[in-house]
């Protein structure tokens, strides 16, 4: 009965994504990706959109009949976090750059570099506000996952970062869901359990189907999207690493994202094969015009 979320969650992105593609097309909520090409934008709103549809049915059934279909540890809390990023995305894909067809036509700077400067020269930055919302959010919602002060302060830092390292590597399709997918299987095989899986199932039950549509060019993840995917990493990590590894991780998480903020890492990318080759498989790698988000 674990799984029932995952596969409700699944089940509904599967009924709901072309409706929701559909709809943001309808209003305008268009953008041009990395090959020029206008697609829909946020699809990341198909994740808790899924999510919540998979709770209705999910919840009342843990009530009722088996109180371990939403017995997973952390659960309160991840759906908190994940929830909260996916809504202060929401304002940045609304009112920041890339324009978005229809909205106020905002032109904000990329980079936390960018963000912290347009924030101290007075100017209105999206990506500062994220930033904010992304790390009172965590301090709270880790809070209801991990006892213990250095524990505690250690996983904000890591959720926090990982949320918005996800968010730099949203620049061609797929690439962001490709790491996600490599991140936990590795993590899963090297813990050797999926109990995160079950745990977060109503939130990753749709990303298969954000995977199709992403790849397939249908539609952009838009920050709502990257950055819930990076906060189902940080906390996928939390939930099962411990605090040597925590600070590994954050260590490494932390360099790529100083990286991405001096360096590009399409380019990077471009230049290595095997990266190259992921990053390009199930697309079609066409285009040449660089997609930058915040």
């Amino acid at each position: 009965m674990q799984a029932l979320p995952l596969l409700l969650a699944l089940g509904f992105a599967l009924v709901i994504a072309p409706v929701l593609i559909r709809g943001l097309l309808e209003a305008g909520f268009v953008r041009s990706n990395y090959a020029g090409r206008e697609v829909a934008v946020p699809i990341g709103l198909l994740l808790p959109l899924a999510a919540f549809a998979a709770l209705g049915v999910a919840a009342p059934l843990d009530r009722l009949v088996d109180d371990e279909i939403l017995g997973g540890a952390g659960l309160a809390g991840a759906m908190l976090y994940v929830t909260g990023v996916c809504l202060l995305g929401v304002i940045d894909d609304l009112l920041g750059t890339p324009a978005i067809e229809g909205d106020l036509g905002r032109k904000d700077p990329r980079g936390l570099r960018g963000h912290a400067k347009a924030a101290l020269g007075g100017g209105f930055s999206t990506g500062a506000v994220k930033a904010i919302g992304a790390l009172g959010l965590a301090a709270f919602a880790i809070g209801l996952i991990v006892p213990g002060d250095w524990e505690y302060l250690l996983a904000i830092a890591l959720v926090v970062v990982t949320t918005n390292l996800f968010n730099l590597l949203d620049l061609r399709p797929g690439r962001a869901l490709k790491v996600f997918f490599v991140l936990i299987v590795g993590l899963a095989l090297g813990t050797w359990t999926l109990d995160p899986l079950w745990t977060m199932g109503v939130f990753i039950g749709s990303l298969p189907v954000l995977a199709l549509y992403d790849l397939g060019e249908k539609g952009m993840l838009g920050d709502t999207g990257s950055n819930a995917i990076g906060a189902i990493a940080g906390i996928w990590m939390v939930l099962v690493l411990d605090t040597t590894a925590q600070a590994v991780a954050l260590a490494v998480v932390f360099l790529i994202t100083l990286y991405g903020e001096f360096r590009s890492i399409s380019q990077m990318i471009d230049r290595t094969p095997m990266l190259r080759w992921l990053d390009l498989l199930g697309r079609s790698g066409r285009g040449t015009q660089n997609h930058q988000k915040d």
